[in-house]
């Protein structure tokens, strides 16, 4: 799992690396002519060569004046929120929608045109809904957005998101140092929390400005991130992403329009998803730990000398040592987390199939081009995991869609979707195991679970319990293999040599 390993370049701060200076690519696309590719780390990776930009070929002067103009930006978002008398929180987000806005760079604004196509798509999509769902229109308003449209409006969100990793992580920093070190700092905890939330800000905005230009709709990675009852799509992504499929523009924009309706349905009509969502993002945030004797162990060990050099330091950061762990209990919540993506995700497809598979003849084609962008971890997963600090992948997607699919068929499509009335009625991670046993209970109206609420937290309980032993169990096994490995490695060799000519190995 990614834990603020740095923004979208795999860098600190996210300082970019020497593909942003042009005139650097020229000289390095003439070097490079006729030698192969450079080792600079320019070979299309959008993620960056090493810390700081800086590649493990050697130092890049024009890495170091990016490095330095982005903290200048950072200090001045400091002194300008400060200067404001903002009120300082974990993360600084007005520095984090300047450096987005910056990220983002050009683009093209939306046209009229365009804006009545949304609104014509996504008025049809709901038409076509109508008669696959109980639950009636949430799209209350369209909107075709631009990359900045799409980041003021997601802004509010981000909070919910990333306040509980970005708090949890400070605080836990500060809690794990001796006392001593405590009463040294106390009175600079003002300037250390500003400089933090500074960080974290900058961090934010790089992210941003890489999300910005990729999602597709405000529903797009599976979270609720615009306003509520807005469908909002963006032309321009759409545009580019109908450009490497052999699919007419008009079919992928209302495909897209369906999906977006879809989950407006479902979070406008089911109140308590949206929180339920952002509370288990909460929870994880709070099973946060960081094992603080490696870092001293680290501390220790650490050349001074060794800082000055990119290769080593970027061998330092990759032992481990300073990321945080992962806890039994981070694993559960990632588990019921993922479940739930995976669920509503299940959900838009299913609905959205049976909408659109006699009207759209490239709805299933474009269904599993969607999976696969999904499972591959495209640039919005991967940008959200380095945000927000964790990798949200409905894994079993495939399995919730047959679920919701067999519900409907053996049941109603009204069984179906009353199953969202409640958040006590809804599937498991062992009902996705087992969707038949689920349909059945569903469909012959056994709500023993539901009428007795006690019952159904034991079992909620038994399950955690069952998934911490196996994941200790495993990590025990994984600590005694260690151990054996070791331990044949340590034993005498026989010196006579043609005992192994005689004996040789397998």
């Amino acid at each position: 799992m990614a834990l603020y390993r740095g923004s979208m370049t795999d860098t600190p701060f996210g300082f970019s690396n020497s593909d942003d200076d042009p005139e650097r690519r020229k000289k390095d696309d003439k070097d490079s002519s006729g030698s192969g590719a450079s080792d600079s780390g320019q070979g299309g990776d959008q993620f960056g060569a090493g810390p700081f930009g800086f590649s493990a070929g050697g130092f890049d002067p024009a890495a170091l004046g990016n490095m330095l103009s982005q903290f200048g930006q950072m200090l001045s978002g400091m002194g300008t929120a400060a200067s404001q008398g903002e009120k300082q929180g974990p993360v600084n987000y007005s520095l984090a929608q300047n450096l987005a806005r910056k990220q983002i760079g050009s683009f093209s604004p939306v046209s009229d045109k365009q804006r009545q196509a949304v609104a014509d798509a996504v008025k049809l999509a709901d038409v076509w809904l109508d008669g696959v769902t109980t639950l009636p229109s949430g799209a209350k308003r369209t909107a075709a957005w631009t990359p900045v449209d799409w980041m003021d409006n997601t802004l509010p969100t981000w909070p919910q998101l990333c306040n509980p990793v970005a708090e949890h992580m400070s605080g836990m920093w500060i809690s794990g140092l001796p006392e001593e070190a405590k009463q040294l700092v106390g009175p600079m905890m003002g300037i250390i929390k500003q400089m933090g939330g500074a960080a974290y800000g900058s961090q934010l905005g790089q992210g941003l400005g890489h999300l910005a230009k990729e999602v597709l709709t405000s529903t797009d990675i599976g979270i609720p991130l615009g306003p509520e009852g807005t469908a909002a799509l963006l032309p321009e992504a759409i545009g580019k992403f109908t450009e490497g499929l052999d699919i007419p523009h008009r079919e992928v924009l209302v495909f897209l329009a369906a999906r977006e309706a879809a989950h407006q349905r479902l979070y406008s009509h089911v109140p308590w998803l949206r929180s339920r969502i952002l509370a288990a993002v909460e929870e994880y945030a709070r099973g946060i730990t960081m094992d603080f004797s490696s870092i001293e162990e680290a501390a220790r060990n650490l050349d001074p000398m060794s800082l000055s050099n990119p290769a080593e330091l970027e061998k330092l950061l990759s032992q481990g040592a300073f990321e945080p762990q992962t806890t039994p209990e981070q694993k559960a919540a990632l588990d019921r987390l993922e479940t739930m993506l995976a669920l509503i995700e299940g959900w838009v497809e299913t609905v959205v199939s049976s909408a659109l598979a006699d009207r759209i003849p490239s709805a299933g084609a474009m269904t599993e081009t969607l999976r696969r962008r999904r499972a591959s971890g495209g640039p919005a997963e991967q940008t959200f995991a380095n945000l927000v600090g964790l990798e949200l992948r409905p894994r079993r997607i495939r399995e919730a869609s047959q679920l919701w699919s067999q519900l409907a068929a053996f049941g109603s499509m009204e069984q179906r979707d009353d199953v969202w009335s409640h958040p006590d009625l809804l599937p498991d991670s062992a009902d996705l195991d087992n969707p038949a046993g689920f349909v059945d209970r569903t469909v012959s109206g056994d709500v023993s679970a539901f009428d007795d609420p006690i019952a159904e937290l034991q079992r909620t309980e038994e399950r955690e319990r069952t998934q911490r032993e196996e994941s200790e169990r495993k990590g025990s096994q994984s600590e005694e293999s260690q151990s054996e490995n070791s331990a044949e490695t340590d034993q005498p060799q026989d010196g006579d040599q043609s005992d192994g000519d005689d004996n040789p190995r397998s």
